[in-house]
């Protein structure tokens, strides 16, 4: 028996999606997690796992760093990432990533069946009208990926902040910790991405932001 686990904060998004897989696939186990506490722990929980199907959106997924942590924790697992999103940009830095596929939201029912199934044969999948803009890897950003990696969720959310222009003090207040936690998390990801000031900081925070779904 195939096991997926759907990861996604909508439920009605996560009963369609059942419904097509159920429709179109046969002899499949679906979990079904909504933030990415849940989706961790399930991920920790089950071994058995075949492939995720992660929303890029869901709560605790923190921009790209959700799919990069994830990618981190478990690299023998295979993930696809389902998203409201279509930017061609999003596409290429997901793949750079380590995703083996990208399914826009609005893929009919029977497209998402057959690309779980080309994903599941170990093949990568990414809708046709995106072909031309995927064959060449972003090495860069996969250089970036690994170092952003090696973050703890919490000092990526200080790096977030960093982003948004707060100082250490407001990152503390923000977060609830002393800033001199906060300092330690910056020192640490000053050593971890190899950079030694904030703007550079910034500018790699900026890459791994996601805008809004429409």
């Amino acid at each position: 028996m195939t096991t997926l686990l759907m990861a996604d904060d909508h439920p009605l998004y996560r009963d369609a999606l059942r419904g097509a897989l159920n429709q179109h696939l046969d002899d499949i186990n679906i979990l079904e997690s909504c933030d990415m506490e849940q989706t961790i722990a399930l991920l920790n929980e089950s071994d058995d796992l075949d492939l995720l199907l992660l929303d890029l959106h869901m709560p605790g997924s923190l921009d790209l760093f959700g799919l990069i942590h994830i990618r981190k924790l478990f690299p023998e697992l295979p993930v696809a990432v389902v998203s409201g999103s279509e930017d061609k940009e999003i596409v290429n830095k997901v793949m750079n990533a380590g995703a083996l596929g990208f399914i826009p939201k609005t893929t009919p029912a029977s497209t998402i069946a057959e690309a779980v199934e080309s994903i599941l044969e170990g093949d990568i999948w990414i809708p046709e009208n995106f072909l031309g803009d995927t064959d060449q890897q972003d090495n860069e950003f996969a250089i970036l990926a690994d170092k952003v990696a090696t973050l703890t969720p919490s000092q990526y959310k200080v790096l977030c902040l960093m982003r948004d222009g707060l100082l250490n003090k407001q990152i503390g207040y923000n977060l609830g910790i002393a800033e001199k936690t906060v300092k330690t998390h910056v020192t640490s990801i000053f050593r971890k991405l190899d950079i030694n000031n904030r703007t550079q900081a910034v500018l790699i925070a900026t890459q791994l932001q996601l805008a809004p779904p429409a």
